[in-house]
């Protein structure tokens, strides 16, 4: 597994995700605040009014878009120059080469939350909000991240079984917009991009209850056991066509 993973850091070395890693958390968190800063009189929560505004155009759009890129990109390394031929021959399980995609694209988006929440607090500071520096979303942070791990598991599959770059960045756009119509139903439970906007608390920063946490959590893991097994029971039984 270690191998597999080191192998998937040296395919990233010389790329530019990590410029995408950056920019699209920034993007976000710049049209929050301005959405923030043109309706100030509309918005007297301080450091949680600022968070709803940054934390919509990041949670709901950005970061599931960000997600399907690094998927897409780690996926397209495959396709290309039919490295599929190479890897499916090496002495390497499948499942670790499937668990090391993911554990990699995990990294690469816990690296956005990290800076996204750091900027969350220089731009609470520049506005000189007042109060202390809510804690709480240090946690719908880890929360947001471990909902992510769900979505990367299906756009990993999804990158891994279609040559397209493409193909899999415009489903997870549709995926966004599907999640927001369960979660405004009342549904958000049961879909894994819902499960983002309720783990960092995009729409409402009311405090979830002990069972919908508990059910947060677990479905969340079972999204992920069901999309990993599926896309590895696929990689050991059907041939993978690579250019």
């Amino acid at each position: 597994m270690k191998r597999s993973i080191s192998a998937e850091w040296l395919k990233l070395r010389h790329s530019r995700i990590g410029l995408i890693i950056a920019v699209l958390p920034i993007l976000s968190l710049l049209i929050g605040c301005a959405n923030y800063y043109f309706n100030q009189d509309a918005l007297q929560n301080g450091w949680y009014s600022l968070w709803t505004q940054v934390a919509l155009f990041y949670g709901v759009f950005f970061l599931p878009i960000l997600i399907s890129i690094c998927c897409s990109y780690i996926g397209r390394l495959e396709h290309l120059n039919r490295n599929w031929n190479i890897v499916m021959t090496s002495p390497v399980s499948i499942a670790s080469v499937f668990l090391a995609k993911w554990i990699v694209v995990g990294v690469l988006i816990l690296f956005a939350q990290v800076l996204f929440i750091g900027l969350y607090w220089v731009a609470g500071t520049l506005f000189s909000l007042p109060g202390p520096f809510p804690i709480e979303t240090i946690g719908w942070m880890i929360r947001g991240w471990y909902a992510c791990m769900s979505i990367t598991a299906l756009q990993l599959g999804l990158s891994l079984r279609i040559r397209s770059f493409a193909t899999p960045i415009g489903i997870s756009l549709c995926a966004v917009f599907i999640g927001l119509g369960m979660y405004i139903a009342k549904l958000g439970l049961f879909f894994p991009f819902s499960l983002l906007n309720i783990g960092m608390s995009v729409m409402s920063q009311d405090p979830l209850t002990d069972m919908q946490n508990i059910l947060f959590w677990i479905i969340n893991l079972a999204f992920i056991i069901i999309f990993a097994s599926m896309t590895i029971r696929r990689l050991k039984n059907k041939d993978i066509v690579s250019s």
